[in-house]
């Protein structure tokens, strides 16, 4: 499994600590800062040989084709330029298994235009570097990206509104959610 963006290492530890002692889990962020939080907290868990970290940009991954089973990102997908999500969508594409999925959180703009909102995007245009995410349009980036949705809820952070989105390839044999996921 991989998280892009992984941040301070909260969802990595999480995911080391569910993934079992058979199976790996990677870690890319483009901040040197983040890197060394999330080996203070996973060396504290007891988990530093069964994640490694990379500093890279999700725009150009630096893994082989059809590596993972799962790619993550929370929060990250809505970090990047809109002309640059496609191309991280597509990297996601590369690394993942023909039958893997893309799990994303992600603050999302397809609730409309409530106050909030509105604010919200007006701090992101006045203050980026402190206000740094901003509301896209998750399900709408997916599908365009040639991914096919499994799963998706809406749901509300400090009163925005976000998505969380289970995807997988478009060209899966297994296209339509059952009622079991």
């Amino acid at each position: 499994m991989l998280e892009i963006g992984f941040g301070t290492g909260r969802c990595l530890k999480r995911i080391a600590e569910r993934l079992g002692q058979r199976c790996s889990a990677y870690g890319i962020d483009i901040s040197t800062g983040m890197a060394k939080v999330t080996r203070r907290r996973l060396g504290k868990a007891g988990h530093t040989d069964r994640v490694e970290l990379c500093r890279g940009d999700g725009v150009s991954l630096p893994y082989c084709d059809d590596s993972f089973d799962v790619v993550f990102m929370s929060f990250t997908l809505e970090l990047f330029n809109t002309s640059e999500i496609p191309g991280v969508l597509s990297e996601v594409k590369r690394v993942l298994k023909p039958e893997g999925r893309l799990g994303i959180v992600s603050m999302s703009k397809e609730d409309g235009e409530s106050l909030l909102l509105r604010l919200y995007e007006w701090m992101h245009r006045k203050w980026p570097k402190y206000v740094d995410c901003r509301p896209i349009y998750p399900e709408l980036s997916l599908k365009c990206a040639g991914y096919k949705i499994r799963s998706k809820e809406k749901a509300r952070l400090l009163g925005l509104p976000i998505e969380i989105i289970i995807a997988c390839q478009s060209n899966s044999d297994d296209l339509e959610p059952s009622s079991e996921q």
